[in-house]
């Protein structure tokens, strides 16, 4: 028996050799998985196991647990047949890298070809970047540039250059697209949902001008005056039989919301006069909201609204155009950040939200949707609170980044989650620790990191990995960094000039 213990110890186990001071691990740490083709590891295959996530569009991070590259957009994996819908959704904090993410995938993106269009930023997260790729960036607010609910876009003048069955249809939906965002402006504006006739009024009313302004785009004063007027088609739809205090009855409420949205409202001419500066379709744009104040949501969520109405329908334009060889073929990635906003602002604009979701694979383009949590999309009634996670439910890939447990409950109403999977999310959205040492606090647990998930499949866990290049266009702190610099500037002069010790040494 000694034999065989002393010959034993001559072999070295799993752990290395037994015996005092021979050097035997307490414990090995298993490696780190790594995945190769068959050429790069030909002495391993085929005895190699496991799988990893495609790699197919922009390269997002490195993966949590198995330390391969993941990579994902909605273009290509809609491209791959991967997903049904080209439209993704990202939940997060506010803080643990959304904006970066995006701005990752809309960097690669354009270099790949397909151009970013920022419909509303209102940080501005966006804004940087679009100006680096040599984009267009828009100004829109108050005493800056306006942008018109009724303008018709590129496409309008070239219609009679279209086959009659194209121009028609070409039509119709560019008209859908001004009666739902002038409806959407006048309900939220209003406070309130519009009537049937209101509804009515609004949709012949804008036909009316179609056809008789031809050398400009209509803007929202001239439906004002053509109501007030007494417009022999309104007068029909109203059914005044001839008495203006019934017809002044009967358009009062649709022409005091007008009037609020008119030069002499509270928006001032913002949505009254022609747009200022025509979207430009052959590079990425971004429309900086920035100038308006957080604390007047409303106005945030009519721009918003506005807005997200334009880039569509120019993006809906453009395609058109490419199809009849009078444009060339261009791809497009429509993001809409901060939804919150403008559903916090006017729950009912989740009807004009939802009707934008359903276009993105019509028209040709991909989406992505960004807001903090599921909560945001929890709306004073059961039906509307369906439509609004009706956009996680169908969009074709979703990123979660760290979330409270609370929301574990709201995400299982959409897609299954794991137990391991909702562990990993709550751990991200722990609180940032301070280093008792030096007193600073360190980087959030779940910053860069995310959880993709693709329908029913299990999520793939990945940590962004952010180059120096991207580094000056992803800083989203800038402002309160230069305030910080500018306190601890303030601070060394205070104490240079009052030392607490006379002779004292100021570092």
């Amino acid at each position: 028996m000694r034999e065989k213990r002393e010959a034993a110890r001559l072999d070295a186990g799993a752990r290395g050799y037994a015996g005092p001071g021979a050097g035997r691990a307490v414990g090995v740490e298993p490696s780190v998985e790594v995945m190769g083709t068959s050429v790069q590891v030909c002495g391993f295959w085929p005895f190699v196991t496991g799988s990893a996530t495609p790699v197919v569009g922009v390269p997002l991070g490195i993966h949590l647990t198995r330390g391969f590259p993941v990579c994902g957009d909605p273009i290509h994996y809609f491209l791959a047949n991967l997903i049904s819908n080209p439209s993704m959704f990202v939940l997060g904090r506010p803080g643990l890298g959304k904006s970066s993410l995006t701005r990752r995938i809309e960097t690669v993106l354009e270099a790949y070809g397909v151009l970013p269009m920022v419909l509303g930023d209102l940080k501005p997260d966006h804004v940087d970047l679009v100006r680096a790729q040599g984009g267009q960036v828009i100004a829109v607010g108050p005493g800056r540039n306006a942008v018109n609910p009724l303008d018709r876009g590129p496409l309008y003048p070239l219609l009679d250059q279209l086959p009659d069955d194209e121009a028609a249809r070409a039509h119709s939906d560019l008209r859908a697209f001004q009666v739902a965002t002038v409806t959407g402006l006048l309900q939220q504006a209003a406070g309130r949902s519009l009537d049937a006739l209101e509804s009515t009024i609004v949709s012949v009313g804008l036909r009316v001008l179609d056809e008789t302004i031809k050398d400009r785009d209509p803007v929202l004063p001239d439906l004002l005056e053509l109501i007030e007027a007494h417009h022999e088609t309104i007068s029909r739809i109203v059914q005044d039989h001839g008495d203006k205090a019934v017809y002044s009855s009967r358009t009062r409420g649709l022409t005091d919301v007008l009037r609020k949205l008119g030069a002499d409202g509270p928006y001032g001419d913002l949505f009254a006069r022609p747009t200022t500066v025509a979207i430009k379709l052959d590079r990425p744009v971004a429309f900086d909201l920035s100038s308006i104040e957080d604390g007047d949501a409303a106005l945030q969520a009519a721009v918003q609204q506005v807005c997200w109405a334009y880039g569509s329908s120019a993006v809906s334009a453009a395609k058109r155009l490419a199809a009849a060889g009078l444009e060339k073929e261009r791809h497009y990635v429509l993001v809409m950040d901060e939804m919150w906003r403008m559903l916090r602002a006017d729950p009912r604009l989740v009807h004009f939200i939802d009707s934008l979701t359903r276009l993105n694979r019509t028209m040709g383009v991909g989406q992505i949707m960004i807001t903090h949590t599921m909560n945001d999309l929890k709306l004073p009634n059961t039906e509307l609170t369906q439509m609004a996670w009706g956009f996680v439910e169908r969009a074709g890939m979703v990123m979660l980044g760290g979330l409270a447990e609370g929301e574990m409950g709201n995400l299982e109403t959409v897609f299954s989650l794991s137990e391991t999977e909702k562990a990993m999310i709550t751990d991200w959205s722990s609180e940032v620790t301070i280093n008792p040492e030096t007193g600073q606090a360190a980087a959030p647990p779940g910053l860069g990191c995310f959880l993709m998930k693709i329908g029913k499949k299990p999520g793939t866990p990945f940590r962004m990995v952010m180059t120096d290049l991207e580094r000056d266009v992803n800083d989203t702190n800038r402002s309160w960094k230069q305030m910080s610099a500018e306190v601890a500037e303030r601070r060394r002069r205070m104490v240079e000039d009052n030392p607490i010790e006379e002779g004292m040494e100021v570092i």
